[in-house]
């Protein structure tokens, strides 16, 4: 009997860790997920801001974006980007798992890619997309 409650015991422990990393994991994805669509959401509206200022949305690469945003514009305009997001030290903007963000202008908007936790974009070998997509 003893013995049945020790391994009873342990079975028990075993699977709370597991439900306890499970549960930490949950959380962190819900937190980042949660970073990422503020930030996208302050995004959106300092792009809109820039058009609104400047007349057109801006043309390059992720950190040109980013330098146009910050003053480097044909008005001289800094647009700020709410609370501060997160980039890189080449100056892009990047999502809560470090990978520079992907924007695209078009006359209807404005769409942002984010390559997701895994870190690639279009990775066909993941049995779930982890890619996010976000337009205004």
């Amino acid at each position: 009997m003893k013995k049945l409650l020790l391994f009873l015991g342990f079975v028990t422990a075993i699977v709370g860790s597991f439900w306890g990393v499970r549960a930490f994991n949950t959380w962190q994805i819900n937190a980042r997920n949660a970073k990422f669509n503020e930030e996208i959401e302050n995004l959106f509206v300092a792009l809109q801001k820039y058009k609104e200022y400047v007349g057109s949305y801006p043309i390059g690469s992720n950190a040109e974006i980013g330098k146009m945003l910050l003053g480097q514009n044909p008005k001289n305009v800094i647009i700020l980007v709410g609370r501060k997001n997160e980039m890189s030290s080449q100056g892009e903007f990047v999502d809560p798992w470090g990978t520079p963000l992907k924007i695209y202008f078009s006359n209807a908007g404005v769409l942002i890619r984010s390559a997701g936790p895994n870190r690639r974009f279009d990775d066909s070998s993941a049995l779930n997309g982890d890619d996010v997509f976000r337009s205004n």
